[in-house]
């Protein structure tokens, strides 16, 4: 099967991502918008009769003082994976990428290799012996996510160290997912664990409500998560970059992206924004006070936008990153064990693959990227 690629139309982008199931939310257009900083293209793949069977959105990172870029599809390119002739998809993207200055590729294909069940991840944690969630047996393996990566090996794509380059946004190795396809909500509320039920009740009984937030809100979105950004020791992205992306992303899409409240007796407590790609829901960026825990607001939010999620129809409420680590003392734990107790699965994506098209220039920037 020979294939051509080429720059597409925003316009042509959309229209292929909205004729599949699903894909990332960073593989669509107006993600390009989401971060300015960067330059975009979208890229198209063409077979023989000329029609689209796969697009991708690059961002291009231009290197302190010279007119060359690091090239980067996050959780994608979005084209068939498992084809066997792989390397036919992957050279014409390469070559392209070089002529436009590229010196390296980074890229995250959204192939995942392993599940592990919330029910075998909890026996994990409950054996002194397993530290990590690669020691548990995996209850799915897929063999052709080795095939993808013998390939690329084989083609010269380097695996990327685990948590990316330091770019932000970079690509979650382990995910936790909720499947919610051929599911009753019924089945999906009997599988959240013990806690996570009584929980949920005690927030109803204490009259905790979760209401849906517009454009105006980020304000308030924000203060909660700089709140949460102090407790839990991170750097929090500016309020300009949540507008940016809720007027990005719902321009392309009104249903792209939406904001949950959950308040008592008048006060917000908690809050979450969400993103909707065809059937794929994620929980995107979450935030909350350090007062009124007690009357449980997070798990309330979470199963209004599961809820939600379902409506639209979603196959998957997607929870994003946890740590691989299953060591108690280790500080991101209760993540993952809040997590754990919503009854779905872990899932390891096949991680973020370099290229260098220029050995020495993406030396230089894996000094410079281990410096900051």
């Amino acid at each position: 099967m020979s294939l051509t690629l080429r720059t597409i139309s925003r316009e042509q982008h959309l229209a292929y991502i909205q004729s599949l199931p699903a894909a990332s939310h960073m593989q669509v257009p107006a993600w390009a918008d989401v971060k300015a900083e960067w330059r975009s293209e979208s890229l198209g793949w063409f077979d023989k009769t000329g029609e689209m069977v796969g697009a991708g959105l690059v961002l291009y990172r231009q290197l302190p003082k010279i007119k060359r870029y690091l090239a980067y599809l996050p959780e994608g390119p979005v084209i068939n994976w498992f084809a066997p002739n792989l390397v036919d998809w992957l050279e014409p993207m390469l070559a392209h990428l070089k002529q436009q200055g590229a010196f390296s590729v980074k890229m995250g294909p959204p192939v995942i290799i392993r599940r592990w069940e919330a029910t075998s991840i909890k026996k994990g944690i409950q054996d002194p012996d397993v530290k990590r969630l690669r020691d548990i047996e995996a209850d799915f393996i897929e063999p052709r996510a080795f095939e993808v990566s013998d390939k690329l090996r084989r083609m010269g794509w380097q695996q990327g160290e685990d948590g990316g380059a330091g770019f932000g946004d970079v690509q979650p190795r382990y995910v936790f997912q909720v499947p919610l396809a051929n599911r009753s909500l019924e089945e999906v509320h009997k599988n959240f664990n013990q806690l996570w039920r009584r929980n949920i009740k005690k927030a109803e009984k204490a009259g905790v409500e979760v209401v849906q937030g517009g454009y105006q809100d980020l304000e308030e979105w924000q203060r909660l998560y700089e709140i949460t950004a102090v407790r839990d020791r991170f750097r929090p992205r500016p309020l300009s970059y949540f507008q940016r992306m809720w007027s990005a992303l719902n321009n392309e899409d009104p249903n792209r992206m939406r904001l949950y409240f959950a308040r008592h007796e008048g006060v917000n407590l908690s809050a979450a924004t969400m993103l909707v790609v065809g059937g794929h829901v994620w929980y995107s960026y979450g935030a909350s006070d350090n007062i009124g825990r007690e009357v449980r607001p997070s798990n309330a939010m979470q199963w209004r936008m599961l809820r939600d999620a379902y409506a639209l129809g979603a196959t998957v409420y997607d929870l994003r990153g946890i740590s691989d680590s299953l060591d108690e003392t280790d500080h991101l734990f209760g993540l993952i064990q809040f997590k754990v107790g919503t009854g779905g699965q872990a899932a390891e994506y096949l991680g973020e693959w370099d290229f260098p098209l220029n050995k020495l220039l993406h030396k230089a920037l894996d000094i410079y990227m281990s410096r900051r």
